[in-house]
């Protein structure tokens, strides 16, 4: 059935979405600090780049998928010197920027380009669609194109759900979050952004 290939994808987004990284220390941090609309758009940036990744080895578009891998290493060079400076930028946010009102389009969308491209200058997670397309023998339908479709459209879906159950989780919190608190969130937040910043870096001489 069909249906079959969406549900596979719904898994599947949701999984890779799932673990806590750097994607969801930011989502944690910009619910906490701009509300649940600014959370919610930043995973939503990662669930794109994750449905776009999913387009590629659904469709098996070699030339694009080799083209990205040959690329990793500037890739992974600017994701990691990103990371390094949104963790500063976040290390040094002063109270005085949390809002518990609403924020600016201007403001959701550069919190959904962000994570695109955190999550677009990450090669692995390409390599981690095709080799769990492979192991899950959905590689054998990609002439089909229903499927592939179906497929695509429930990664994005379960990364998106993830995205939304954890910035509506943390909202329930967000309340009982205090200045004081809210500094030292920042600056924990902002030295495991760095660290994954250096971390990336440092892969890149192994």
């Amino acid at each position: 059935m069909e249906l079959n290939f969406f549900l596979k994808g719904l898994i599947l987004g949701f999984s890779i979405a799932a673990p806590v990284g750097p994607i969801g220390i930011l989502c944690i941090r910009r619910t906490i600090q701009y509300g649940r609309l600014s959370g919610f758009f930043s995973g939503l940036g990662a669930a794109v780049a994750d449905a776009v990744y999913g387009i590629v080895a659904a469709f098996g578009l070699t030339l694009l998928s080799d083209f990205i891998l040959a690329g990793r290493f500037w890739l992974h060079l600017l994701g990691g010197f990103f990371l390094i400076y949104l963790g500063v930028k976040t290390f040094r946010a002063k109270t005085a920027d949390i809002t518990h009102g609403s924020v600016s389009h201007k403001t959701l969308f550069a919190d959904f380009i962000s994570t695109f491209f955190l999550t677009f200058t990450n090669p692995l997670t390409i390599l981690s669609f095709l080799a769990v397309f492979a192991a899950l023998g959905l590689t054998e339908h990609r002439g089909v194109y229903l499927n592939s479709i179906l497929l695509v459209s429930g990664i994005f879906s379960g990364s998106a759900a993830w995205w939304l159950i954890l910035s509506e989780g943390i909202t329930l919190f967000r309340k009982r979050i205090t200045p004081k608190i809210m500094i030292w969130l920042n600056r924990a937040a902002g030295s495991v952004l760095a660290l994954f910043g250096l971390l990336a870096l440092l892969s890149l001489c192994l």
